[in-house]
């Protein structure tokens, strides 16, 4: 069913110099670009602001009791043009408090009490008046000026889940994964103001790019892995730890930094009762960490930006048991490095990336949480498809929350890409069968509409394969050279920053200097069937006229096989340009002087919802 909040447009002509088709645009974008916070050109408008935090966090968590107790010291700053008489925060592990709304089924033994705010100090006074909605808490303070900063003080404790796993919680008796464990404020921005989403287990996130410096303490005997910097490695870790870390900064093999020998011989950690291990990241959308007592470590690094010789390093941390990890840092290392080379060919901006042996298939800055898996392909998949989230959405700070497909469209076209240069016999076909199937059906929707009102199977393929495909019938058309000159526009003008969709569309046009709102439009604003069909095949003098016909509005590209009588056959594509005017019906013009036999149409990357007439036998 169609929403009325999402189809109730004002129409908006979003001006182009060879601008022809006009991209339908509701009020609260409409209103950035009479505020000049936006541009329609992409960029950010001259009074373009967002909001930042400095924050101070020190856990203390016991693997045992799974009690985290922590404190929050947070400087916010209101770059805004707006008084903010209240504060918005998030309480994300309030996801597992009993009566929390939500959208994922959770065991009714996982669930508890949530978080409790043992105290709340707001410019060095203690609050009182705040309020806890689910996931939600509000704070009502002294108005914040703009241009001002408000500093807060929070005492919490929460139990960690054990079950039910939801991007965070238990791995083992003896690992876990803590993720969205602090109280942090919400992203106040140009377009809605505070996000007043609640976190319901199925959207994912929306965060500011902040500072962090954390300090999270532990039994010894842990190691501890997070968003960030080690800033005190001799200090938490033995020697032969510390060096071997930083000779894997340095290489380019691949080294063992925790073995199974050092840790039957427990010489990992210092040996003290508990290990305080502090990091330090800068501008970055989250903060988390993972810990274990029985993981291997193995690293390595390679040069990501060849003009300063910047050095990311890799690192796989994992359980012995999960043969299947033992490669993934090699899956990882290739990964990064043909994001960073070949697709979407940018520098990987960060200084490290640590993929967890965990329990689920999830992406945080810096950090990736990735279930074992069966076999090789799905391993490759799985971790080329959450470090692609590198880029988006944590270089590039997108609204997941409303517009999943902004960061999952790109982690699919991503996954698609990057997998056949770890593996060459690799055909991923992720998501392109059922955007088929149901394409045009009940929970068929346009890309546009909001990630929560998505229903059914439309919150997996408009978040994932839709945009995927937009995105490759895209990098198809205009070709590498231009579409990644189009990309980098994107992510030149964005990264740092809040893009929106509009942003997405108008920098893709002035990137590449084509109005592409002829394929933006029915493929983002509008629904329908994804089906094309040979209709005929007919002879001339020069050869063949073979006629295509799309029963939907979608531009797909065309890919056919043709079988000559003498056993030949010849592949013929078509990108999407062949349906930039509006043509329902096209004629792809064959040159031969042989006689031909027959014509199959069809692409692993081409969703098509009946098959039947995709294969014509010439008489």
């Amino acid at each position: 069913m169609k929403s009325i909040k999402i189809f109730c447009f004002l129409v908006f002509a979003v001006v182009y110099a060879n601008a022809q088709t006009v991209l339908p645009i509701e009020p609260v974008f409409q209103n950035t670009y009479k505020k000049q916070t936006r541009n329609t050109n992409g960029k950010p408008g001259k009074n373009y602001w967002q909001n930042t935090s400095k924050y101070n966090l020190k856990v203390d968590f016991n693997p045992t009791s799974r009690l985290l107790k922590g404190s929050v010291d947070v400087v916010y700053t209101n770059n805004s043009p707006d008084t903010l008489k209240e504060i918005w925060f998030k309480i994300y592990p309030n996801l597992y408090k009993k009566g929390t709304p939500r959208k994922s089924k959770f065991a009714e033994s996982d669930l508890g009490d949530g978080v409790a705010i043992e105290k709340l100090v707001a410019n060095g006074k203690t609050i009182n008046d705040f309020k806890i909605d689910g996931t939600n808490m509000t704070v009502n303070v002294p108005a914040v000026l703009p241009g001002k900063t408000i500093s807060f003080a929070i005492n919490y404790n929460y139990i960690l889940n054990k079950g039910s796993h939801m991007r965070t919680g238990q791995v083992d008796e003896g690992s876990h994964f803590v993720a969205y464990f602090f109280p942090r404020i919400a992203v106040y921005d140009d377009v809605d103001g505070w996000n007043k989403f609640p976190c319901t287990g199925a959207e994912e996130f929306y965060n500011d790019f902040d500072q962090f410096n954390a300090e999270v303490t532990v039994p010894g005997g842990y190691g501890v892995w997070a968003t960030g910097d080690l800033k005190n490695p001799a200090d938490v870790f033995q020697k032969d730890i510390v060096s071997r870390m930083t000779a894997a900064g340095l290489n380019d093999a691949v080294l063992d930094v925790i073995t199974e020998k050092d840790l039957a011989e427990k010489k990992v950690t210092q040996p003290n009762a508990y290990n305080t291990f502090k990091f330090e990241a800068k501008n970055v959308t989250d903060f988390v960490f993972a810990l274990s007592d029985h993981y291997l470590w193995k690293s390595s690094s390679l040069v990501v930006d060849p003009k300063t010789k910047r050095r990311t390093r890799v690192d796989a941390v994992f359980n012995p048991k999960h043969k299947d990890y033992y490669e993934v840092i090699d899956f990882a290392r290739k990964t990064v490095e043909s994001m960073s080379y070949t697709f979407p060919k940018w520098p990987f901006p960060y200084s490290h990336e640590t993929i967890f042996d965990g329990l689920d298939q999830m992406e945080y800055p810096m950090m990736v949480n990735d279930n074992p898996v069966d076999n090789r392909v799905d391993a490759i998949t799985l971790t080329d498809h959450e470090i692609f989230h590198t880029m988006f959405p944590f270089y590039m700070g997108i609204n997941e929350t409303k517009y999943g497909w902004m960061d999952e469209g790109w982690a699919t076209i991503g996954e698609w890409l990057v997998s056949p240069m770890i593996d060459s016999t690799i055909v991923d076909e992720y998501g392109i069968q059922p955007t088929a199937s149901t394409s045009g059906g009940k929970d068929d929707s346009p890309i546009m509409t909001l990630t929560p009102d998505l229903k059914g199977s439309g919150s997996f393929t408009n978040s994932y394969p839709k945009p995927g495909l937009a995105y490759l019938y895209v990098k198809d058309y205009l070709g590498d050279e231009l579409f990644t000159k189009a990309l980098h526009t994107y992510i030149k003008n964005w990264n740092g920053k809040h893009p929106m969709p509009y942003d997405f569309f108008n920098s893709m046009n002035e990137g590449s200097g084509k109005n592409l709102n002829w394929f933006w439009k029915p493929w983002f604003f509008e629904g329908g069937v994804l089906d094309m069909g040979i209709k005929s095949v007919d002879k001339n003098a020069d050869g063949y006229m073979i006629n295509v016909e799309n029963k939907g509005i979608k531009a797909l590209p065309i890919d056919l096989t043709l079988t000559y009588s003498d056993g030949s056959t010849e592949k013929n594509h078509s990108t999407i340009g062949v349906w930039e005017k509006g043509e329902k019906q096209i004629q792809i013009k064959i040159k031969t002087a042989k006689k031909l036999d027959k014509v199959v149409m069809g692409n692993p990357h081409t969703p098509d919802k009946v098959k039947s007439d995709n294969s014509f036998s010439v008489k």
